[in-house]
C-alpha cells in the first residue's frame, strides 16, 4: 500500500503536458508517433522548468500510485526566498462579516486578538462626519447613524464587473456607482469614490497593525483566503487589495482548503472529510483526504451568492413586508431604517441559534404626519426556517455535487467538518448530518477562526517554519479553448490540482491563415457560447502554409494562487503571445453555479449538437482528402473508381454546404466515401506497395474510414479569422 506522503511526492513530480496536433481542415488529428513524443517531451521540459518543487525522494510505487490517483502538482514548497530568516507571515481570513489574523508562535498557529481585544474583526470599514477611518467594530457600532458613509459585505463587489451586482446592490445602505466597468462605492462625506479593493485594503491594513503590534514585528508578507468558487478576476482583486495595504500576499488560499489544514494538522490516520463553509457572504463544500501531513483535494463545489447575509435578508424582507402592510411604509427606502433592520435582524438570528424565539424591537423605526413608528415583533425558531428554506435548500446541491465529482458516498465520509459562523444554525447543522449519512459534525474547531488557523499554517510553510506539510488544492472549474464548430475543448479539467501547467498543439483551419485567435473559455458545458469567456487574444504574423501545417503550441498554466495564464507560440517562427486572466472578465454571482446544473441537465443536448458538429467536421475533412487525393493520383485512378467516387464526392459536398444537414445521413455518406477512397489508393498503389501521397502528406492523419480517431481530434482546431 503505497502512502498518502509517497503519493504527494510523486505528485510534485508529476508532468502535465500532453502535445497534440489539430487538422488540415476541419477535423483534428494526432501527430505521428514521432512528434507525439517530441511534443510530450517538450511539455515536460517547460513544466519541469516552471515548477521545481523541493520534495522527498519517492518509489517507483509511489509515482505509479500518484500517476493514478491525482493529476497535477502538489503546492508544497522549501523556506521561499522572498521570507526572510525570522520575518513574520501571517494568515488572514478576510471574510465578507468577519476577519481574522493568526500566526505560528512556537510551533502552533495562534489567533491574534485586534486592538479592542476581539479575535475576529468585523469587515466593516467607515468614515465618520469629521472624516475619520473607521475599522472593524468602531465603524459598525456607528453605521445606524451613518449608513451612507459605512461599508460592508464589500467582498461580494471585490472583482465583480456592473452587470454582476445588481442583487447586491439592494442589500447596502450605502451608494455604489459604475464608472465604464468598474465598481465604485461612494463616499458622500469624503466626496471620493473607493473600489472595493480599497475599502477591504482597510481591513487587511488594520489586520496586519495589530498582528504586528502582537507580535512585536512588522507585518508585510501574508497568505490570504478566498472561497474556493471565486474565479481569476476576484483572486487577483484579492491580490490587490494586500497589496493597496502594503502586504506582499504570498499565497491566495481556498478557504476549505484552510479549514482543512487547521483540522488536519495533528491527524496521522488518514481520514476523508466534508468541510461544510457557510460564511457572511458565500457557501463552499470541499471534499479532502487529510492526514499524514498531506491535505489532498478531491472535489469542491459552492454558491459565490449564498451566505448569512442572506439569512439576514430574509428577516428584513418580512420585517419591512410586514411593516408595509400596517403602516404602508416601505423601510427598505430609507437607508437609516434598513440599517437598523439589518442589525436587528441579524441580532435575531444569532439569538434563535440558542433559543426557540426571538424578540425583536426597533422604537422609533421611522414617522410620517401622525407620529413616530415602531416595530415590536417575536420570531420563532420554526417562522425563521419557513423563511429561511429555500436558502436551506440551497446549501443541499453543493455538498452532492462536490461528492459526486470525488466518488463518494455518504458513508465514505468519516467527519463533516463545519467552517463559518452561520452553520450555528440548528437547521444548517441539521441539513449537514443528513448529508453525510446522519453523522455528527465534528465542532473541535472555531467556525470563526479555523480559517484563520489554516492559512496561518500555510504561511508558517511558506516562511519555513512548518515542516512535512503537503497541500494539494484543485481548480473548481474546467478551463479551455474555443475549437472549430464552436466546441470548447477542455484543456484543464475542474478539479485538477493546482499548480498546475498543460500544453497541447493546434493548427490552422484554412489555407494561408495570417493569425489564431484564441478565445479561453471557463465552464462545463461543451459549446463555447454556454460557457464563460475569460478573455480573447490573437497570435499574428502565422507563416502561410495550407491548413494543419502550421503547429500553435497553447499552454494553460494556474498557479498555486488559482491565477490563470495562457500563451500562444507559433513553433515555426517562436512568436509568442500571453494573456493572464485577470481583470478583463468575470464571472458573475451566478454564472458559476448555474455552469455545471446547467451541463448537467443539458448533457444529453449538448452531446447531439457536438455530434452533429463533429459529424460535419468530419466530412468536410474528407471530402478535402478525397479532393487533393484524386488529384494527386491523377491519371493512376481507373476510370470505373472514378466513375463511381466523383459523384459520392460531390454529393458530400453538397452535404457539408448546407447549414443543418442530417446528422445520421452525412455519417452513411461519409462511410461510403471514405470506403471508395480506400478503393482508389489500393487500385493506385497495388503494385508498389507505397502509401497515397495524401496520407504521406498529412502528417498525423488517421487512415481514411478511421472515424473515431478523427472524432477524437476534431474539436482541437482553433476557430479563427482568416485574413
Amino acid at each position: 500500500m503505497v502512502s498518502k506522503k509517497a503519493r504527494a511526492a510523486a505528485a510534485c513530480a508529476g508532468l502535465g503536458g500532453l502535445a497534440f496536433v489539430a487538422t488540415p481542415g476541419s477535423v483534428a488529428r494526432h501527430v505521428p508517433a514521432v512528434e507525439m513524443a517530441a511534443g510530450k517531451a517538450a511539455a515536460a521540459e517547460t513544466s519541469n522548468s516552471a515548477f521545481t518543487v523541493g520534495a522527498a525522494a519517492m518509489t517507483a510505487a509511489g509515482a505509479v500510485a500518484a500517476s493514478t490517483r491525482r493529476k497535477g502538482r502538489t503546492s508544497k514548497v522549501t523556506a521561499r526566498a522572498e521570507v526572510a530568516p525570522g520575518e513574520k507571515v501571517v494568515g488572514i481570513d478576510l471574510g465578507t462579516t468577519n476577519s481574522a489574523v493568526a500566526a505560528m508562535e512556537a510551533g502552533s498557529p495562534t489567533v491574534i486578538p485586534n486592538a479592542e481585544g476581539a479575535r475576529t474583526t468585523p469587515s466593516v470599514v467607515a468614515y465618520s462626519k469629521s472624516g475619520e477611518l473607521l475599522v472593524g467594530q468602531i465603524a459598525k457600532r456607528q453605521a445606524v447613524v451613518n449608513p451612507e458613509n459605512t461599508f460592508y459585505s464589500v467582498k461580494r463587489f471585490v472583482g465583480r464587473q456592473p452587470n454582476e451586482v445588481e442583487e447586491e446592490l439592494k442589500e447596502v445602505s450605502y451608494k455604489v456607482d459604475f464608472e465604464g466597468q468598474k465598481v465604485k462605492i461612494d463616499c458622500p462625506v469624503m466626496s471620493k469614490k473607493f473600489a472595493p479593493e480599497e475599502v477591504s485594503a482597510q481591513v487587511l491594513r488594520k489586520l496586519s497593525a495589530d498582528a504586528g503590534k502582537y507580535l512585536s514585528a512588522t507585518v508585510q508578507k501574508a497568505v490570504v483566503t478566498v472561497p474556493a468558487y471565486f474565479n481569476d478576476s476576484q483572486r487577483q482583486a484579492t491580490k490587490d487589495a494586500g497589496k493597496i495595504a502594503g502586504l506582499d500576499v504570498l499565497r491566495i488560499v481556498n478557504e476549505p482548503t484552510a479549514a482543512s489544514l487547521a483540522y488536519g494538522l495533528e491527524k496521522k490516520n488518514n481520514e476523508t472529510i466534508l468541510v461544510f463553509d457557510l460564511g457572511g457572504g458565500t457557501f463552499d463544500v470541499s471534499v479532502l483526504e487529510v492526514g499524514d501531513g498531506v491535505c489532498e483535494v478531491l472535489a469542491t463545489h459552492g454558491d459565490t451568492h449564498l451566505g448569512g447575509d442572506d439569512f439576514d435578508k430574509v428577516i428584513v424582507d418580512w420585517l419591512a413586508e410586514d411593516f408595509q402592510k400596517t403602516e404602508g411604509i416601505d423601510l427598505l427606502k430609507d437607508r437609516q431604517a434598513l440599517q437598523r433592520l439589518t442589525e436587528a435582524a441579524e441580532k435575531a438570528k444569532m439569538e434563535l441559534s440558542g433559543v426557540q424565539e426571538a424578540k425583536i424591537s426597533l422604537p422609533f423605526i421611522t414617522a410620517d404626519a401622525s407620529g413616530p413608528k415602531h416595530i415590536e415583533e417575536s420570531l420563532s425558531r420554526a417562522k425563521f426556517e419557513q423563511l429561511a428554506s429555500k436558502l436551506i435548500t440551497r446549501c443541499r446541491t453543493p455538498v452532492e455535487s462536490a461528492m459526486k465529482d470525488a466518488k463518494l458516498s455518504p458513508s465514505d465520509i468519516d467527519e463533516i467538518v463545519l467552517v463559518g459562523g452561520s452553520t450555528r444554525i440548528p437547521a444548517i447543522q441539521d441539513l449537514a448530518s443528513e448529508l453525510v449519512g446522519g453523522k455528527k459534525p465534528n465542532q473541535s474547531v472555531n467556525p470563526d477562526e479555523v480559517v484563520a488557523v489554516g492559512a496561518a499554517v500555510q504561511a508558517g510553510v511558506l516562511a519555513g517554519d512548518v515542516k512535512d506539510i503537503v497541500l494539494l488544492d484543485v481548480t473548481p472549474l474546467s478551463l479551455g479553448v474555443e475549437t472549430l464548430g464552436g466546441v470548447a475543448t477542455v484543456l484543464i479539467p475542474r478539479n485538477t490540482t493546482i499548480p498546475t501547467k498543460k500544453t497541447e498543439v493546434f493548427s490552422t483551419a484554412t489555407d494561408s491563415q495570417p493569425s489564431v485567435e484564441i478565445v479561453v473559455l471557463q465552464g462545463e458545458r461543451q459549446f463555447a457560447k454556454d460557457n464563460k469567456i475569460l478573455g480573447t487574444f490573437r497570435l499574428d504574423g502565422v507563416p502561410p502554409a495550407p491548413r494543419g501545417v502550421p503547429q500553435i503550441e497553447v499552454t494553460f498554466d494556474i498557479d498555486a494562487n488559482g491565477i490563470l495564464n495562457v500563451a500562444a507560440k507559433d513553433r515555426g517562427t517562436g512568436k509568442e503571445q500571453t494573456i493572464t486572466i485577470a481583470g478583463s472578465s468575470t464571472l458573475d454571482k451566478t454564472d458559476v453555479e448555474k455552469m455545471v446544473q446547467d451541463a448537467e441537465a443539458n448533457a444529453a443536448e449538448d452531446e447531439k449538437r457536438k455530434e452533429a458538429v463533429e459529424t460535419k467536421n468530419n466530412a468536410e475533412s474528407l471530402v478535402y482528402q478525397t479532393e487533393k487525393q484524386l488529384q494527386e493520383l491523377g491519371e493512376k485512378v481507373p476510370a470505373d473508381l472514378k466513375a463511381t467516387i466523383d459523384p459520392k464526392l460531390q454529393a458530400l459536398k453538397d452535404k457539408v454546404g448546407e447549414a443543418e444537414p442530417d446528422t445520421e445521413l452525412l455519417k452513411t455518406m461519409t462511410k461510403d466515401l471514405q470506403e471508395e477512397l480506400m478503393k482508389v489508393g489500393q487500385a493506385a498503389y497495388a503494385n508498389t506497395g507505397s502509401p497515397p501521397p495524401g496520407d504521406a502528406a498529412e502528417a498525423g492523419s488517421p487512415p481514411p474510414g478511421d472515424a473515431k480517431a478523427e472524432a477524437k481530434a476534431k474539436d482541437d482546431v482553433i476557430d479563427v479569422d482568416g485574413q
